[in-house]
């Protein structure tokens, strides 16, 4: 019961932070965007507002599987859908990683692992 109350919360953090994303990539790029990402020449981010909103978007598809996963009454149901949708953003993050900054390793990619982790841990 632990174990699965650690998976839920985990997931739930992990939704959360890409609703943060979807925001900042669809409705602040050209306000917020230049604050975090810093190492981006400041004059590309209205250049590339339509570009990062799109992005936004797919972050909302994953934050709205993963909620949906937190809603879901069977169990082995649940555990599925969790896996396809994290796992969706572990890849995400190790190509993110791979191509843009290796930071994305630990900010997306270890807690979709462990989330990964925890739900198999479940079943």
């Amino acid at each position: 019961m632990v174990v699965h109350g650690a998976a839920m919360l985990l997931t739930g953090a992990i939704a959360a932070m890409h609703l943060c994303i979807l925001w900042l990539e669809m409705f602040a790029w050209t306000t917020q965007g230049p604050k975090i990402f810093r190492n981006f020449p400041a004059e590309l981010f209205p250049a590339t507002k339509a570009m990062a909103a799109n992005q936004g978007l797919y972050n909302g598809f994953l934050a709205a599987g993963l909620g949906w996963a937190l809603l879901i009454a069977d169990p082995a149901w649940q555990r599925y859908v969790a896996y396809f949708f994290l796992g969706c953003v572990a890849v995400a993050g190790l190509y993110g990683a791979a191509t843009s900054s290796r930071r994305i390793l630990y900010v997306q990619t270890l807690p979709a692992l462990v989330a990964l982790v925890l739900w198999a841990l479940v079943g």
